[in-house]
């Protein structure tokens, strides 16, 4: 019995310990790539532009953790739409359903992004693992159009390995400006199970959602460096700090996407 239950431990010891070689990767070998594009995405919000987060899917997932979140701050802006996300299983706004919208072409630009606050000197986060589907790679040609700068959140290796399925022949890594890999394997999911080709335990969402907040605290500490005065979310369990901070803030935001 006790050999059972040290084996059904070591799957859970295997997934944590892959999980943080993921995350020390991305450390060791994006680190400059973080670092160069904080920077640049400080200027854009020195400058009044914003800095746009968009996925579809799981993908989706980064993009709330970037705005509104506590500890993120005015200037950096959610694309969402609902359409793009699985609110049930197989029932209404399903998985399947999600699947056959995001691989849709001419749907992104039309259907959602041609009414969204983008435009020259801001930024454009597309966040995809495998970076083939209609969604990020229009996303991301949208973002070009309006002359936004594209940072592409992927599967670098997914991406070299993969054909490109979209019209225009390109990839979401082919499109971007600028490029990090979230060095996650492109079967995403990591521990094998014996007597099985299948793995279990995904890998990608927790290694983007890093990669998000490394990016936004990064460029928070070079504006704060700088003297810029930052509109930050925070808990109202932090001492001295409302519900009415956020409210505020909420509001600058509403200002900022009806002016920009």
């Amino acid at each position: 019995m006790m050999n059972v239950k040290e084996e059904k431990c070591m799957a859970y010891k295997k997934y944590l310990e892959g999980l943080r070689k993921i995350l020390n990767r991305i450390e060791n070998e994006q680190g400059e790539q973080i670092e160069t594009i904080a920077g640049k995405m400080a200027e854009s919000i020195q400058n009044k532009g914003i800095i746009h987060f968009f996925g579809s899917g799981h993908s989706v997932i980064p993009v709330l953790d970037a705005f509104p979140r506590y500890g993120s701050f005015l200037g950096l802006n959610a694309l969402m739409d609902p359409r793009l996300m699985w609110s049930s299983v197989t029932g209404p706004a399903s998985a399947p359903g999600l699947l056959k919208i995001e691989r849709k072409e001419d749907f992104i630009e039309d259907g959602f992004l041609r009414y969204q606050p983008v435009r020259a000197g801001d930024f454009l986060v597309v966040y995809s693992h495998g970076g083939l589907n209609a969604a990020p790679v229009e996303a991301a040609l949208f973002g070009k159009k309006r002359g936004a700068t594209v940072v592409a959140v992927t599967s670098i290796e997914n991406q070299k390995m993969a054909k490109a399925t979209h019209s225009s022949g390109k990839k979401l890594i082919d499109i971007a400006d600028y490029a990090i890999d979230n060095c996650v394997p492109p079967e995403d999911a990591i521990v094998e199970l014996k007597g099985r080709r299948e793995k279990v335990g995904a890998t990608s969402t927790t290694a983007v959602v890093a990669i998000t907040l490394s990016l936004v605290c990064e460029t928070a500490e070079i504006l704060n460096d700088k003297g810029f005065d930052l509109k930050i979310f925070v808990s109202p369990n932090v001492e001295g700090f409302g519900v009415d901070n956020n409210l505020a803030i909420f509001d600058m935001h509403s200002e900022l996407i009806r002016r920009h």
